[in-house]
């Protein structure tokens, strides 16, 4: 089945999602020439509910690559919105090294939805593959402001 790649405009800015009408493969935050604008499918409703402060069941998603990245996600949605956890903190509930989660964090294809801007150094926002604008914004949109 063909994936198609959606543009969604959030109200931090502009995203995209490769959905095959079966599932998501992955979500970027980042600037990429689309002229699809946003399908009428399970990941818009998704965006459209988090956006608007409610939660919805996930969307249906690709499958994690590897069992320790399944446990992550687990873990990660487990992470309550607007709460924040050290890569330290993190890796010892996971059972790994602070590097190694943060290699993984850095390979997740679905931010947002699995929410690995919520992982954060012990002082400051550490990185994100999306870049560290992008989790500002998550952070303090999902804190209602009261982060930066």
């Amino acid at each position: 089945m063909t994936a198609e790649t959606f543009l969604y405009s959030s109200p931090l800015g502009e995203l995209t999602y490769c959905w095959n009408d079966e599932l998501c493969r992955d979500v970027s935050l980042l600037d990429a020439p689309v002229d699809k604008p946003t399908g009428n499918d399970p990941v818009s409703e998704w965006l459209d509910a988090y956006f608007a402060g409610k939660m919805l069941s996930l969307p249906p998603l690709a499958a994690a690559r590897t069992p320790f990245q399944a446990s992550m996600r687990h873990y990660l949605l487990s992470i309550p919105r607007g709460e924040t956890l050290s890569y330290g903190e993190a890796a010892k509930l996971l059972g790994t090294a602070p590097r190694a989660l943060g290699q993984a964090l850095g390979a997740n294809l679905l931010p947002i939805i699995i929410p690995c801007h919520r992982v954060v150094a012990a002082h400051g926002l550490g990185g994100f593959s999306c870049g560290l604008e992008w989790k500002r914004r998550l952070l303090a949109f999902e804190s209602g402001g009261r982060r930066a």
